[in-house]
């Protein structure tokens, strides 16, 4: 028996709250649209916004109305004036944390954008964590690589899709191109998201929207937070086409290596057809991506040159620190996720015994 369609498209349920701020909003989601306690953000004054649990957690039940919304929460919340003023709050502690994060960023002329953004991605010195599920991760560590990845993936393409109204011309042009191949040229089947669904059910995952978010921690929040950030800003778009570049830019060979980690664990193709198909697709996305789009864009508007820089400066910094975490945690024999929420199984889409080794099936 299949999912019913809102399990599996949102919108999610509620999730459990991380620190006071949280959870008064959350209760108050749970009611109709009304002002917020004032001085609600001043409970949120984080050492560090980019690990704070309460703070990303705040911050993504915001953004997450303006996308699939929640299971029996009013949509009037979407626009209620205290609500965004919260999310205001918390949004300039996460911005300036982030720019601290990404630091200095090169000087580009428009026309040197393409090479510019060349320079950021060499740069970047993050940890292997590709390379670590490629040749050493256990089944256990790669489904927790997954669990993470499932709260971006499961609506892949849709953060950076909020750029589209607010361009023009050939960066228009190319990031729809980018973003058709993602949602699959229009067919189910071939989405991205789609084809993430079916490796979570092979390794035995609940496939269900959002059905981990209560697992992650705040640094793989904060990794979609980015994105949210960036798509519903419109001073922010060039950091959006920046953001998405560099994911284009740096995923062909990770997602090689994803491929065969999971083969090496036994997995069959439909199980690696996600990576397989990103293989192939980023390869092409990476020249339209940072040569079309971003290149198109500052053509057009010379001042975002640096707004396209510290996106995917950004992209490629607080990645670094969701890789760091996950490697640290394993190499110490523990968890990357939160132990108080393990990972869910699936109950409907478990796979038939022999499919996977048997730690799994």
């Amino acid at each position: 028996m299949s999912e019913s369609p809102d399990r599996r498209y949102g919108p999610a349920p509620l999730p459990q709250p991380r620190g006071p701020v949280s959870a008064a909003l959350l209760d108050a989601l749970r009611r109709t649209p009304h002002d917020l306690p004032a001085g609600l953000g001043a409970g949120l004054d984080p050492a560090d916004p980019l690990t704070d649990e309460d703070l990303q957690l705040t911050l993504f039940c915001c953004y997450e109305l303006h996308y699939r919304g929640w299971r029996g929460v009013d949509e009037g919340w979407e626009w209620q004036p205290s609500l965004l003023a919260l999310r205001a709050y918390a949004e300039r502690h996460f911005e300036a944390a982030v720019r601290t994060l990404a630091g200095p960023l090169p000087a580009a002329l428009p026309g040197g954008v393409p090479a510019a953004l060349a320079d950021v991605v060499a740069a970047d010195d993050g940890p292997s964590l590709a390379g670590y599920l490629q040749r050493r991760a256990s089944l256990a560590q790669f489904r927790e690589f997954v669990t993470h990845r499932s709260i971006y993936h499961l609506r892949e393409a849709d953060p950076h899709s909020w750029a589209l109204p607010r361009l023009g011309g050939p960066a228009k042009a190319a990031l729809v191109e980018i973003q058709m191949d993602e949602y699959g040229n229009g067919r189910l089947d071939r989405m991205h998201a789609e084809l993430f669904r079916v490796t979570l059910g092979r390794l035995g995952l609940d496939t269900g929207y959002a059905a981990h978010l209560d697992a992650v921690p705040a640094i793989t929040l904060a990794t979609n937070n980015l994105m949210s950030l960036f798509g519903l800003h419109r001073r922010l778009r060039g950091a959006l086409l920046g953001h998405l570049a560099a994911y284009e830019m740096t995923s062909s060979l990770p997602n090689r290596r994803y491929g065969n980690g999971l083969r090496r664990l036994g997995l069959d193709e439909v199980a690696t057809r996600f990576y397989d198909e990103h293989v192939e697709a980023d390869a092409v996305h990476e020249q339209i991506a940072a040569h079309d789009m971003c290149g198109g864009l500052v053509r057009l508007e010379p001042g975002l040159a640096p707004d396209v820089l510290f996106g995917a400066a950004a992209a490629l910094a607080v990645d670094r620190l969701f890789a760091a975490h996950l490697l640290d945690a394993w190499t110490a024999g523990r968890t990357s996720l939160r132990t108080t929420a393990p990972i869910r199984i699936a109950l409907r889409d478990r796979p038939r015994p022999g499919e996977l080794p048997a730690a799994v099936a």
